[in-house]
């Protein structure tokens, strides 16, 4: 038997001390919270993708009365970054959770659908996309989505490619 150890490095941050690019990637996240629409769970979430032009791409969670048809912030911003900039690398990407009337205290990680897109957007651009993780208490940053998703599985895996 072997065993292999999986380490995560996680830059912790208070806002404050973000570079500023990054604060206004977050903030930008902050600011797509208020397109979310979510009747049912009343926990909105924005992000921002910051293409290696400096653009910005924006996405908010999309709910729907049939669950599984809604949609996270984070693949909002990314299929819609992807779709109007397809030669453009996504470098990084925000993402904030509003709920009870006020933003989280502790950053909230992406869902694992979201951590694949993310995964899959890093391999279609052959680089790395930082992800930041907005909390008023303080922000997570990851130096790849592949920190968030240590064990991928990639088009490699599905084509049998080594």
């Amino acid at each position: 038997m072997k065993e292999k150890k999986i380490v995560t490095r996680i830059h912790v941050y208070g806002y404050d001390e973000l570079p500023e690019a990054d604060r206004q990637l977050v903030d930008y996240a902050k600011r797509m919270v208020g397109h979310s629409y979510s009747p049912y769970s009343h926990f909105q979430v924005g992000a921002a993708a910051r293409l290696a032009s400096g653009k910005i791409v924006g996405g908010a969670n999309q709910e729907n009365a049939a669950y599984p048809s809604g949609l996270c912030a984070e693949r909002t911003a990314l299929f819609a970054a992807n779709a109007q900039y397809p030669e453009e690398a996504v470098e990084s990407i925000a993402i904030a959770a509003f709920t009870d009337g006020e933003f989280v205290d502790d950053p909230i990680p992406p869902c694992g659908g979201c951590r694949q897109v993310m995964l899959e957007t890093e391999n279609r651009y052959g680089g790395k996309m930082r992800v930041l993780l907005y909390g008023k208490k303080h922000v997570f940053v990851f130096d790849s989505a592949t920190d968030l998703m240590p064990l991928t599985f990639l088009k490699e895996d599905l084509l049998g490619e080594e």
